[in-house]
């Protein structure tokens, strides 16, 4: 199956904790230095990009020697806090390797939903009209209702940020190859969804299940995020991110992983 990029060239992609870290919550050097290569070489090719990135907890609990994904907000904050500076300081000096600019961009729900969205999307206009790439990621260590409720989730960022700049396509890269018609986890049987024109409540039930232990997402947050896109006209794919190489593939044109259609 074949994929026409639109003619904007302008995507968003957006990668988990899952992707950029190992169980153990330790980096993935290897693994973040292939995307950071491969992306670079897309944007050489002439598109925009804006990346959206989870990590910061992960990264900042794994440094700060915890073992498993904090509970409680205060511990969550503090992880946010030395994250954040762990994951961008890693951006900055790969990207520059390739000469391309990396800039921070951390956002809440409300700066989203208020007179200041203007304000974000005249700066990632902005960003990009001067060749750099938005690196968006939560603001955890101030959004505490968010950390709290577990409803700050990157998958939906994604999406808000796609709309927001008005992206042709957001790219989901995810530690799974799309969306099943069932878990993969649990049934060997389970058959790969390649593209989807409309969500039904059959689609949302098919993607039930939790996330990585490290990440908050789970398919279920995906299927959130491909309705806000595709009901604002923008395609959405979910690619297996264990493999960054895979996007090329989905830049020459190739469907690979799950399609969600945009409403026409």
């Amino acid at each position: 199956m074949s994929y026409t990029i639109p003619n904007k060239r302008r995507v968003v992609i957006k990668v988990g904790t899952s992707t950029l870290a190992h169980p153990s919550g330790q980096l993935n050097i290897r693994l973040v230095e292939d995307l950071v290569k491969v992306i670079s070489d897309i944007k050489n090719a002439g598109y925009e990009i804006a990346l959206v990135s989870s990590g910061a907890i992960g990264l900042g609990a794994a440094k700060l020697g915890l073992r498993e994904r904090p509970k409680d907000t205060p511990t969550k904050q503090a992880c946010a806090a030395v994250g954040q500076c762990e994951l961008m300081n890693m951006y900055d000096k790969l990207f520059n390797e390739y000469n391309i600019i990396a800039a921070q961009v951390l956002l809440t729900k409300y700066v989203l939903s208020d007179e200041r969205k203007e304000n974000v999307e005249n700066s990632l206009e902005k960003l990009l009209e001067k060749g750099a790439i938005p690196i968006v990621n939560e603001n955890d260590v101030v959004a505490i209702d968010e950390l709290e409720l577990e409803v700050g989730e990157n998958d939906s960022l994604a999406a808000m940020v796609a709309c927001l700049i008005n992206a042709d396509l957001l790219i989901i890269m995810s530690d799974i190859d799309g969306l099943y018609d069932c878990d993969p986890r649990s049934n060997p049987n389970a058959k790969l969804i390649s593209r989807v024109d409309k969500i039904t409540d059959e689609i949302v039930n098919s993607a039930k299940g939790a996330g990585s232990e490290l990440g908050t997402g789970g398919m279920a947050t995906k299927i959130k995020a491909a309705k806000l896109a595709t009901r604002n006209g923008i395609d959405m794919l979910i690619i297996n991110g264990n493999r960054p190489k895979n996007l090329y593939d989905v830049f020459d044109g190739n469907i690979i992983g799950t399609l969600f259609a945009a409403e026409k």
